[in-house]
């Protein structure tokens, strides 16, 4: 029997108090919860910032807004999605200085507590980007 699409959802996109789109807990999610399940599927590309320097601005955007940044070697890099058509929920955590959510070394998102149904999730960008 295949799993369920719905199998370890807990969040969906919906309009934030904080900014624009956010991520909203859908049930309650306990403490060190691995939240987005299928992500440590996804593959992240880093790509060299001056490589976009020459796109147009709606492009250049998409980086500023959904990339993680980082600097190696002296030069500034966007870790991205393969393709931005490939979005998932995790790429639209909204910033917060009191995040419920953390960032691993493996760029998957865990819980730092119990979070309610209802609850939008966020996490502190600094301390896993540049940015």
């Amino acid at each position: 029997m295949k799993k369920s699409p719905h199998k370890n959802v807990y969040t969906r996109l919906a309009p934030s108090k904080i900014h624009g789109v956010g991520v909203i807990a859908i049930k309650n999610i306990p403490k060190n919860t691995s939240i987005f399940s299928g992500d440590e599927d996804s593959k992240m590309v880093w790509i060299e910032k001056k490589k976009i320097s020459d796109e147009p601005k709606e492009i250049k955007k998409l980086y500023e807004d959904f990339c993680v940044t980082r600097k190696k070697k002296g030069r500034i890099e966007y870790g991205c999605p393969e393709n931005f058509n490939t979005l998932t929920v995790a790429w639209y955590l909204n910033h917060s200085e009191k995040p419920n959510v953390y960032c691993g070394k493996d760029y998957l998102f865990y819980s730092l507590r119990d979070i309610k149904k209802g609850e939008e999730l966020t996490v502190n960008y600094s301390t896993y980007s540049l940015s």
